[in-house]
């Protein structure tokens, strides 16, 4: 089982020396001035996407009642992906200096463009983000189709337990399902009894979103080609997404719920970087730069990649070890994980950050 770790015989001499390193980090990038706004690269990107959301809608109109339907929708989700990529970065305040512009535009990016609720969204990505891979803290690892810890996987039974057995191999195909699974939590948090003013606001925007998607769709084709249209642009949605995410933190290691880990180490030990280039980037919506993300998560997307050199160096001076590798590598790790977990359920649990940890 998880346990806790004690690293040194004066903890809060430990723990001071850890957060004056992440102090010392910070410092050394607002004096380089990486932390400004980009606000021009921003505005170009939206225009752009948004221009190819049009464009998409546009094909739609011009091929009519036609099985190559089947191209746009795959090319609507990959729009619908970097929008996505788009709302993460203003909900994260990355683009206007004044909270209210990025709220509101994480909130028409992501409810008006995609349909999902922004403040769902962003009310789950900050518990990650405070405590990414820990137990019963971070969201992303709760209890769900997929199993991140043996005792997770323990308690399953029938046919749950025969997928969890199998769940790194399945993996993928699940991720064909994330898309619905993403619309689904969203509306349930929106038409909740205890729903904010504000939230009230957005459900009338993502419903409008979303009743007018179908309405235009219905209108356009038989609803045979259309229910194929919204099946598949919801399961390359998914991938999509789902393949951004999961290479950053599926198969680092999980933090016991009661360890307590300085804002440095567990921001960079719990998080893995994806090698690659402009395609990568582009690809992952920046989130390939996860490390340099969790510790500046306010720090534009196209700063990451100039900040990294400096966060490297500095991890690897101060003997945090940073992990990259690359793309089609951080999937088998993902996948390996998860069948481990599942096959290994009923074995004793060592956890992996405490052993890196204890020397």
């Amino acid at each position: 089982m998880p346990h806790q770790l004690v690293e040194d015989h004066d903890p809060l001499r430990a723990q001071h020396k850890y957060t004056h390193l992440y102090t010392d980090l910070l410092r050394t990038v607002r004096e380089l001035g990486l932390l400004r706004r980009r606000r021009k690269y921003y505005l170009t990107r939206i225009g752009l996407v948004l221009a190819a959301f049009v464009a998409v809608w546009v094909g739609v109109g011009l091929i009519g009642n036609s099985w190559f339907q089947l191209l746009m929708a795959g090319a609507l989700a990959l729009v619908l992906t970097q929008v996505a990529f788009l709302s993460h970065d203003s909900a994260h305040r990355q683009i206007f200096d004044s909270a209210r512009w990025n709220d509101w535009t994480a909130r028409l990016l992501a409810g008006g463009v995609i349909g999902i609720s922004a403040s769902w969204w962003r009310s789950k990505h900050n518990k990650h983000h405070s405590g990414p891979n820990q137990l019963q803290r971070d969201p992303d690892i709760d209890i769900g189709v997929i199993a991140f810890h043996p005792e997770h996987a323990a308690s399953r039974t029938g046919f749950r337990a025969w997928l969890t057995r199998r769940q790194g191999w399945l993996f993928f195909p699940l991720l064909t399902l994330e898309g619905l699974s993403l619309y689904v939590a969203s509306m349930q948090h929106l038409f909740r009894r205890s729903a904010t003013r504000m939230e009230r606001i957005e459900a009338a925007i993502v419903t409008t979103r979303v009743a007018g998607y179908l309405t235009a769709l219905f209108l356009v084709l038989p609803i045979g080609k259309a229910g194929a249209f919204l099946g598949l642009q919801l399961a390359v949605f998914g991938v999509c997404l789902g393949g951004s995410f999961a290479p950053n933190h599926k198969g680092m290691p999980l933090v016991p719920k009661t360890m307590k880990l300085d804002f440095l180490r567990r921001q960079v030990l719990m998080s893995r970087n994806i090698r690659g280039g402009v395609f990568t980037d582009f690809a992952m919506g920046g989130l390939n730069y996860q490390i340099e993300h969790h510790l500046f998560p306010s720090m534009p997307r196209p700063t990451l990649r100039r900040v990294q050199p400096i966060v490297r160096e500095y991890c690897e001076l101060h003997g945090v070890k940073y992990a990259e590798v690359g793309l089609f590598t951080s999937y088998r790790i993902v996948v390996d994980y998860l069948n481990n977990v599942g096959l290994r359920a009923r074995d004793p649990f060592h956890c992996p950050l405490a052993t890196q940890l204890r020397g």
